[in-house]
């Protein structure tokens, strides 16, 4: 039980273990960007292992939803200068 919850398969690529990954993708980022950044990458990392093409869904999904929010921010943003 404990290799599915502390490092399961699905999460580790060679040496390299996805919250890692995931940490260091998102430094410098700050709630909805950190989530769906760190959610497209996570889905990305699994599919082959986990759900396949339901997980290349959601990482497309997360994407979406962050350029979404990027386009609104830079929008509201250009409004005020």
């Amino acid at each position: 039980m404990s290799e599915k919850v502390n490092h399961p398969s699905h999460y580790t690529a060679g040496k390299v273990e996805c919250i890692d990954a995931l940490e260091a993708a998102t430094v410098g980022l700050q709630g909805i960007e950190a989530i769906c950044t760190a959610n497209a990458i996570k889905y990305l990392w699994r599919w082959k292992f986990k759900n396949g093409v339901e997980d290349l869904k959601k990482c497309i999904w997360y994407t979406e939803k962050l350029i979404a929010i990027t386009e609104k921010n830079n929008a509201q943003t250009s409004h005020t200068t």
